[in-house]
């Protein structure tokens, strides 16, 4: 099968969207040719059968620019692709799924997040088969949704076991923004300090985008001054690929996301052998199917809870952590079962 790709970036080393350069990798291994349109391209080391256009952000083109270029490519390439696979942004498909239904091209759509948008109201009447990681990824009632998993290397993301660490260290891996709630982390330091004795060490990996994520770091970082803690460091921006050392030599990862998606960072530091704590809602049926303590839906549970994860720590549990990942979520199942269905 020849396929087109339409995805945000594709760089390897981005902090926040590297992990797709292994999705186009895993794909290039099921299709004879494969045509990858972004928005804006860096570095990467792909397969000859893989070509990447870009709609040109990387030089700073206007929107109109991107527009005219997205339209130029899906009509130079019509002959190289049987089938497109857009990746999250529906916006694609508002602009090309009338003329990829035109040349009989088959469109599926890959979203996770609650939010539901008019445009994805509009791109589902226009795709033939959506895909999302969890029943929780996506709210919009529809017969085209395919429910399949996330996509981790479990190859990248390898498991490593060791003890728990004195003092304890923390991890959260994400895009600095509000709805990650950073901020109840840091209430989360010093409720441990207080009821262990010794203040743990928390590693927030991740930078802002937005000007209000911006407003929001500045937030945080004042915050730990006030409080008085000394152990939290932001490390900034980290390329997908450099994160394992990180998950492995963590104890515990933080996720109190409220995106209502499965974050992909959660499932990767499960695969290092990281232990975790998430009150994201997404991960509820997972993580109280592994381990109860794991899922918590009042975050003033969180220090007592964190507790209880050190007392049940044991080298079989953080491999179960791992063997869960590889079993239901590997990249290469997820890939597969997605070419599958454009069969």
């Amino acid at each position: 099968m020849n396929l087109l790709i339409i995805t945000q970036k594709v760089n390897k080393n981005d902090s926040n969207l590297g992990f797709f350069h292994s999705w186009i990798l895993e794909f290039s291994r099921y299709c004879q040719k494969l045509t990858v349109i972004c928005l804006e391209k860096g570095e990467y080391d792909l397969p000859n059968n893989v070509k990447v256009l870009s709609l040109g952000k990387e030089h700073n083109y206007s929107k109109l620019k991107y527009i005219v270029n997205f339209y130029k490519y899906i009509w130079q390439e019509r002959k190289n692709y049987d089938a497109v696979f857009v990746h999250m942004n529906v916006e694609y498909i508002v602009l090309g799924g009338l003329l990829w239904r035109m040349l009989n091209k088959k469109i599926g759509l890959w979203y996770m997040h609650k939010s539901v948008t008019s445009k994805l109201k509009l791109a589902e009447k226009l795709v033939d088969i959506i895909f999302t990681g969890s029943k929780d990824s996506f709210r919009l009632k529809t017969k085209k949704l395919e429910i399949l998993h996330h996509g981790i290397d479990s190859n990248l993301f390898s498991f490593k076991s060791r003890n728990i660490n004195n003092p304890l260290k923390l991890l959260t891996v994400g895009r600095i923004s509000k709805s990650k709630n950073i901020d109840l982390m840091i209430d989360l330091m010093v409720d441990l300090k207080n009821k262990i004795g010794v203040e743990p060490e928390l590693k927030i990996i991740g930078s802002p985008i937005y000007d209000v994520d911006k407003i929001y770091l500045d937030f945080l970082k004042n915050k730990v001054k006030k409080v008085g803690l000394h152990n939290i460091s932001f490390v900034g921006v980290v390329a997908n690929t450099k994160l394992p050392p990180f998950y492995q030599e963590a104890d515990i990862f933080l996720n109190f996301s409220d995106t209502g998606s499965v974050d992909k960072t959660v499932l990767e530091a499960m695969s290092c052998g990281s232990l975790v704590l998430v009150s994201n809602e997404a991960f509820k049926d997972i993580l109280e199917n592994i381990n109860v303590l794991f899922y918590i839906e009042n975050i003033n549970q969180a220090a007592d809870r964190v507790k209880q994860i050190i007392d049940i720590d044991s080298y079989d549990l953080r491999l179960s952590l791992h063997k869960y990942v590889e079993k239901n979520h590997d990249l290469s199942h997820l890939v597969k079962e997605i070419v599958n269905k454009f069969s």
